[in-house]
């Protein structure tokens, strides 16, 4: 028997754009709870980036990705240059649990949706924000998107290439995503001290943070060490088992071998080169450091010899850590994947039937099948304002 939903009663006003926050608000919204989505009366940009206008041809009435971070939510339209929707929104937040907003601090204030205002008309209530680079300091009112705060400004882009190639472009959404489950977690861990004091807090999460968080490996040794660790060179890697490697169709497969001590016999039984495990150049993890470049250019000549999918099942049932570079096509019919139930179907009113990405986690008593597509903009607006307590003028007035 399924429990109920782990978040069912609690609600949530989102006032939020583009991706890192409404993506968190998505992630509650799976969780059960009663995510209100505040939308201008034209609807935020994201929603109208078709995949007609990044050259695709699809007859999507809106964007697939906009729908993956704004499921399961109800929609509110409200403009502020209306004299009566911003006491109708501040009427909504009062009657909620959560504030969820990526606005810059400068605007919250000016708006009376800052933190401190909230909260003391409304002690209970939790104002959870997400920024570019925090709340404090000099930037704190500067807008960004996770390319600047979370990829360009940390050295996260800079150590993601090779020394002799330009730096490494990001893919949408990827600093955000990270973010909204940050944003999450601390969401999660507001209301359950809130079960305990009754009180609300502040939840304050930004991309720069959490740049520097994701790539903590790399941080912590510069930190700790005084000095930032080593590109990663293809050509003369450390370790020449934990590189790519071009196979003879032009397609290319990651070994992932960091323990190269415990891999390297297999590795070379694997290949066909048993002798190498004997080469004196390459016996152990030193000399094959000091032999790199010689090694990688053995293995880039043994991995040209035979394509990818050759490669894929030469090395099946070899206790050797690999993957195939996958496109992004292939990597959506990867049968792990499609076993898993990582994409799921979904009912939209106009598009018809289509995949998503699912929600990252699974609980065993819950299902979170992430199938709900996001609102129709506006569809709730005025069930949204009657449930704040507002009347039929009052809900006129607000939205004109």
């Amino acid at each position: 028997m399924e429990s109920k939903a782990p978040l069912e009663g609690v609600r949530v006003v989102e006032l939020a754009t583009f991706v890192a926050a409404p993506s968190a608000g998505a992630l509650l919204a799976d969780l059960g709870a009663d995510v209100v989505k505040v939308e201008v009366p034209q609807g935020e940009i994201v929603r109208h980036s078709r995949p007609k206008l990044m050259g695709i041809r699809s007859d999507f009435p809106e964007a697939p990705q906009f729908h993956m971070d704004n499921r399961g939510k109800r929609s509110l339209t409200l403009d502020f240059k209306r004299t009566a929707s911003l006491p109708a929104l501040r009427r909504l937040i009062a009657k909620s649990d959560v504030f969820l907003t990526n606005m810059l601090p400068h605007r919250l204030e000016k708006y009376g949706l800052d933190a401190t205002t909230l909260r003391d008309q409304t002690p209970a209530l939790i104002v959870a924000g997400l920024s570019g680079y925090g709340d404090e300091g000099p930037d704190a009112n500067s807008p960004a998107f996770d390319y600047t705060a979370f990829w360009a400004r940390t050295g996260f882009m800079d150590m993601m290439r090779d020394p002799d190639d330009a730096p490494t472009f990001l893919r949408p959404g990827v600093g955000d995503h990270s973010a909204a489950l940050a944003l999450v977690t601390g969401i999660l861990s507001a209301l359950r001290m809130r079960d305990t004091s009754g009180e609300g807090q502040r939840v304050d999460v930004n991309l720069m943070h959490m740049g520097y968080y994701i790539l903590g490996n790399d941080v912590a040794l510069a930190l700790a060490g005084g000095k930032a660790p080593p590109h990663h060179k293809r050509s003369q890697p450390s370790n020449p088992l934990w590189n790519q490697y071009r196979t003879a169709d032009g397609r290319w497969l990651f070994l992932v071998m960091i323990e190269s001590e415990r891999y390297w016999e297999p590795l070379c039984a694997a290949i066909g080169r048993a002798e190498l495990a004997t080469d004196e150049r390459f016996v152990d993890a030193r000399c094959r450091f000091r032999n790199s470049s010689a090694l990688v250019g053995i293995l880039d000549q043994v991995f040209a010899e035979r394509p990818l999918a050759q490669w894929e099942t030469d090395l099946l049932g070899h206790p050797v850590i690999w993957a195939p570079v996958r496109t992004l096509d292939e990597g959506l019919e990867d049968p792990q994947a499609r076993a898993m139930g990582i994409f799921r179907e979904v009912e939209h009113p106009v598009a018809g039937t289509y995949e998503t990405v699912s929600p990252p986690l699974r609980l065993s008593s819950f299902a979170m099948s992430g199938t709900r597509p996001a609102p129709t903009l506006g569809a709730d607006s005025a069930d949204i304002l009657r449930e704040a307590g507002l009347n039929a003028d009052e809900i006129a007035e607000a939205l004109g």
